[in-house]
């Protein structure tokens, strides 16, 4: 034990006193360093103390030993960590780990620097779902770390960049309920300043479809998460003949049903609600909650594919298709 009381780690040195072999052989057993004759009875001796031991080599000694950290650090903006983040982190890791890279997702609200977050961790890449200060990317890129800004909004796309665009989601809300007789459409705004970067284009969206489609703007309204407080929305979108709604995600969609039901609407013959996302609950609300979502397996891997290819000095991946977002029709809308 070490003096704070912690297990100590067990290092290569441990394992070749173990296997009673030298450091240079385990290294050569575990890098499976070529030209190296070792014989097989050595090399299992070394294999079952490894295995005994529990020993894992450090990021940093793998760092060492190969050259590149195996390291990717996704610097997460100040989002609420909400279903689809996390399916999205979920899938990334996956899809990372199936390339032999291991993500490391860091809170940029935790309010450390930038630059000493990837100095200590001695990234191979670093995603960003936000722009970095221009001086951050030159000191990273000096370091030999490949930055993928993989950013969710196609709005200003830059190579290299994930060019899904919001405003295709808020357009395809608005569309769908167009398409089922709604003239008058409302939006859902949400009531936490963190997501802007996200509820901005969707609206966007919605007022470009409505304006297309020859409907007047959607009536917007800031949705609070308190079924009250949402029913007194509800009801003023009612009285201003609101008959569908946009919501900027499921969440918020959740709350629009809430509100509803406190308001004595039916949903959807006196108000059809459309979410973002299909969350896990959207399936299972009082009805069923019509969504938009997109292929986070597509997106996650797309990522992937940056990274690697930026590891790799190549060109970047060609973006995913607009067909990965997509309308799930429920009994909401």
């Amino acid at each position: 034990m070490t003096v704070a009381g912690r297990p100590k780690r067990i290092t290569s040195a441990d394992v070749a006193r173990e296997a009673g072999v030298s450091r240079t052989t385990v290294s050569y057993v575990l890098n499976e360093t070529p030209h190296q004759k070792i014989p097989d009875a050595t090399r299992q001796r070394v294999l079952d103390a490894v295995a005994r031991l529990e020993y894992a080599p450090s990021a940093a000694a793998r760092a060492l030993q190969s050259g590149r950290s195996d390291v990717v650090l996704c610097l997460l903006p100040d989002w609420p960590i909400g279903p689809a983040v996390g399916a999205l982190l979920e899938l990334l890791s996956t899809a990372l780990a199936n390339q032999g890279l291991t993500l490391i997702a860091h809170p940029r609200a935790a309010g450390r620097p930038v630059n000493e977050v990837w100095r200590v961790l001695g990234p191979a890449a670093v995603i960003a779902w936000e722009s970095l200060d221009p001086a951050d990317v030159a000191a990273m890129r000096a370091a030999g770390v490949t930055v993928a800004v993989a950013l969710l909004s196609g709005d200003d796309a830059r190579a290299g960049e994930l060019g899904i665009s919001q405003e295709r989601v808020g357009r395809m809300q608005a569309e769908h309920l167009a398409a089922t007789g709604h003239r008058r459409l409302g939006y859902a705004y949400p009531d936490d300043a963190r997501v802007q970067g996200f509820a901005v284009p969707r609206l966007a969206g919605a007022r470009s479809a409505c304006a297309e489609l020859g409907l007047d703007a959607p009536e917007v309204r800031t949705m609070p998460m308190v079924p009250e407080d949402a029913a007194t929305v509800v009801k003023a979108w009612a009285a201003a003949g609101v008959t569908g709604v946009c919501a900027y995600n499921d969440d918020v969609a959740l709350a629009v049903l809430a509100g509803a039901r406190l308001a004595g609407l039916a949903v959807p013959a006196d108000l059809a609600v459309v979410g973002v996302d299909d969350i896990p609950a959207a399936a299972l609300s009082a009805p069923p909650l019509t969504t938009v979502t997109t292929e986070q397996r597509a997106v996650a891997e797309h990522i992937a594919r940056l990274v690697v290819s930026g590891l790799a000095g190549g060109p970047s991946p060609r973006h995913p298709g607009s067909d990965i977002v997509h309308l799930v029709a429920r009994e909401s809308a």
